[in-house]
């Protein structure tokens, strides 16, 4: 009976946590940081303000839901070490999933309070995405997920393992330089894709050099996954986890890449921004699920 409570509430909880992800970019699109004026936790001086605003509610909105992904991860994480704390990763990520929510926390409130530097606040979005990973991880513990595809006997080379941790690591700085674009407000600088327009060779301002960065970034990592992606299909065929796992990353940051095309094509389209954030947090936590499966894993030369 606990098994199955804590399943749901291992489900729920990620499905939160993807929400304030998918919200904390729609508060900086729509910029509605402010929505509440300099004020945190009330706003305009009241807990629900008369004279409401769409930023207001955006906003608020996200204030809500964070403060329910607060409750809802030191719930998940005290009950995952109760009862699945045996497994050799779940005090870690549990620890994990709620440092790194709590100081998200902190850091949208300072940036509420007193403002911070747009680089700075760039960091909002993958503190979030780790506090995410952890918790998708922890989910996926507790419904063995591990066993199912039968990821205990997983045997990978070398190469397979530095590539995956190389590519997860990468992405992470991927994900910065993106919230850096919504931070800076770069994201229409260029007016054109995959180049950045006005028949220029290299960009001419701060803020082109940081669309087009981010561009450059993104293109190195479907890259690098679409090679990844290979090996798997040449050399994993027999282990569906990573056959199957690689199949879908490279689905993902396929779309992420024609997410980020048409952000510019529809002129930041706020639907196709919001899945372009989405896609990128899937994303990462596929690849961190690849990283426990891979530290659990024997290592072998593949030839």
């Amino acid at each position: 009976m606990l098994n199955g409570w804590l399943k749901w509430l291992g489900v729920v909880t990620t499905f939160v946590m993807l929400v304030v992800l998918i919200g904390g970019a729609l508060v900086t699109k729509t910029d509605s940081g402010l929505g509440c004026g300099n004020e945190w936790p009330l706003c305009h001086g009241q807990i629900i303000p008369k004279n409401i605003e769409i930023e207001t509610i955006i906003e608020l909105s996200h204030r809500a839901v964070s403060g329910a992904a607060g409750l809802l991860v030191l719930a998940l994480s005290i009950f995952s070490w109760r009862c699945i704390g045996h497994k050799r990763e779940t005090k870690f990520l549990a620890v994990l999933a709620f440092l790194f929510l709590f100081a998200q926390a902190l850091i949208g409130a300072a940036a509420v309070l007193w403002g911070q530097n747009d680089f700075v606040l760039a960091l909002h979005f993958g503190i979030s995405l780790i506090s995410f990973a952890a918790v998708l991880l922890l989910t996926l513990l507790i419904f063995e997920v591990d066993q199912r595809f039968d990821a205990s006997s997983l045997v990978v080379d070398k190469r397979m393992k530095w590539h995956t941790i190389g590519v997860t690591l990468y992405s992470y700085g991927v994900v910065y330089t993106g919230a850096l674009v919504r931070h800076t407000k770069s994201s229409m600088v260029c007016s054109s894709w995959p180049l950045c327009g006005n028949n220029e060779l290299l960009p001419s301002n701060l803020y082109q050099w940081i669309q087009m960065g981010h561009r450059a970034a993104a293109g190195i990592i479907f890259i690098w996954i679409a090679y990844i992606t290979y090996i798997s299909v040449k050399y994993y065929k027999h282990q569906r986890v990573l056959y199957y796992g690689w199949l879908i990353a490279f689905t993902l940051v396929l779309l992420q890449v024609i997410a980020g095309a048409f952000i510019i094509w529809t002129n930041l389209n706020l639907y196709v921004a919001l899945a372009h954030a989405l896609f990128i947090s899937c994303l990462f936590g596929l690849l961190c699920y690849f990283i426990l499966l891979i530290s659990r894993s024997k290592i072998n030369t593949l030839k």
